[in-house]
This record gives structure tokens, sequence and C-alpha cells, in this order.
């Protein structure tokens, strides 16, 4: 079942890429500059940035500042077998939260056109020392959408790392 959903996952962002790419130039004479490296990295570190900041807000149990980052048709999957949930969900999932600390690394971005970008990164969470369980690392999957001139999460996905 997962890897079907896997799957699935996989060729709707493939179609997604594919959907988006630029036309071709009208005149021979024509041609389209490719993102500068400074452009391209200036949208990493400023998906970092929000990264971070989601990750802050989940630690501090702060669900105005989650919301804030989620798109109103956000769909997350997360490793805990629970299934998706809407925006909704998520944001009134903050409170239960038990994240002590994490740690970010691996960030890659890959721009789908001007208004998205697919980030992969790993995240280690810590939770409280009399947990059960005082670590999970997960491999995360965001899809970013810049809507109404704000960067937010479309869709969120979480796998576990062993």
């Amino acid at each position: 079942m997962r890897e079907c959903f896997a799957f699935a996952c996989i060729a709707g962002l493939t179609a997604l890429v594919l959907a988006q790419k630029p036309a071709m130039p009208a005149k021979t004479s024509e041609v389209r500059k490719s993102p500068s490296v400074s452009g391209d990295s200036g949208r990493k570190d400023m998906l970092e940035s929000k990264i971070k900041t989601e990750w802050d807000a989940l630690k501090a149990k702060d669900k105005k500042a989650y919301g804030s980052l989620l798109a109103d048709d956000y769909e997350g999957v997360e490793a805990d077998g629970r299934g998706e949930r809407n925006k909704i969900q998520a944001v009134n999932e903050v409170a239960q939260g038990n994240v002590y600390n994490y740690t970010l690394f691996g960030f890659r971005v890959t721009p789908l056109g001007p208004d998205a970008a697919f980030v992969i990164y790993e995240v280690t969470m810590e939770f409280p020392p009399k947990t059960q369980m005082r670590y999970l690392r997960v491999y995360v999957g965001e899809l970013w959408v810049k809507r109404a001139g704000q960067w937010q999460i479309q869709h969120y996905q979480e796998t576990n790392v062993k």
C-alpha cells in the first residue's frame, strides 16, 4: 500500500514538473536565460529559513505561526500511519506535539517554475527526556507554492529513516 502511494506521489510530482515546463520562445533569436545561480541560491536560503520557522513553530506549539505557512489546500502525510491531514487537522494537532528539539540537514531544492519548488530534507526530532522514544529521523518532501506573494506548503510527505 505504501509503495503504491509513494509511486502515486512521485508520478503526480513528475506530472506537475512536466506541466510547468517553460514555453518555447516565439522567435529563434530569443533565448531564455536560465535562472541565475544566485537566484536559485536565494530561493534555497529563503525556503530553508521558512522550514526552520515551520519546525520552530512545531517546537513552540505555535498554531498561528505554523498555520500561516500552510496553503489553504494543504495536504500532509506523516510517518505515523494515521493518513492524510488537511490544514485544519494539521494546525489542530500542533498543541499535542512533543518535539523537544530538532536538527535539519540535507536540503535540496528543485525549482518547478517561478512560483513553485520541491524541497527535500531530513529532520531528526528529539522528544522530551522521559518519553519512550527519544529520537525519530524522517525524510521529508514538501511542495512549496507562492500565492499572493507568500510562499506556503501545499503538500508535506514524511518517511521514516532507519
